[in-house]
């Protein structure tokens, strides 16, 4: 080899140290970047995750807050419709002792209604005003008793319709519950 060829071979081989050394170098700046990208989107990740799960937790915590709300207004408004039924049955039981006390004098008018002495034609017209005085207090009897079904039905529908109205005020998101 003469000196020409080895200034040659050390020339190319020095630029092919100073290409690859370069290609390294670029390589190693790439591999850098990569891992500080890297680096950086796994941090932004977690802090999206952990904000993530922060606002899963809140909104957890707002439903169960929520449902408690509910739950607990639903109570009440059972609990209310139980006292006020309570109320209306002992009402009740005092009408039906007062109309029982009513039928009770009704028959006794009813009975004393015939009750004439002396004249015949007295004593048939106060037979025929009993009889009249009986029907009308079994009429009476009956009314009353119908009355009270009907008066029992009302009052259990309006407590049921009133609790119903309150439930669903509480729950509804237009009108909230005081």
């Amino acid at each position: 080899m003469t000196a020409a060829q080895i200034r040659l071979l050390v020339i190319v081989a020095g630029a092919l140290l100073v290409a690859g050394l370069a290609c390294a170098a670029l390589y190693g700046a790439y591999r850098h970047g990569v891992t500080v990208t890297d680096t950086r989107w796994q941090a932004d990740w977690a802090n999206a995750e952990a904000k993530h799960q922060g606002e899963k937790a809140d909104a957890v915590q707002a439903a169960r807050t929520e449902e408690q709300r509910r739950q607990t207004l639903a109570n009440q408004v059972a609990k209310d419709a139980r006292d006020q039924k309570a109320a209306a049955d002992a009402d009740a039981i005092g009408a039906d002792a007062a109309g029982e006390r009513l039928h009770i004098e009704a028959a006794k008018l009813a009975a004393g209604a015939g009750e004439c002495t002396g004249d015949t034609g007295i004593t048939e017209r106060g037979e025929a005003a009993r009889r009249a005085a009986m029907v009308l207090s079994d009429l009476l009897q009956k009314a009353d008793r119908r009355a009270g079904e009907l008066a029992k039905f009302a009052d259990e529908s309006r407590i049921a319709g009133l609790a119903c109205e309150r439930a669903y005020d509480g729950l509804s998101p237009r009108r909230q519950f005081p």
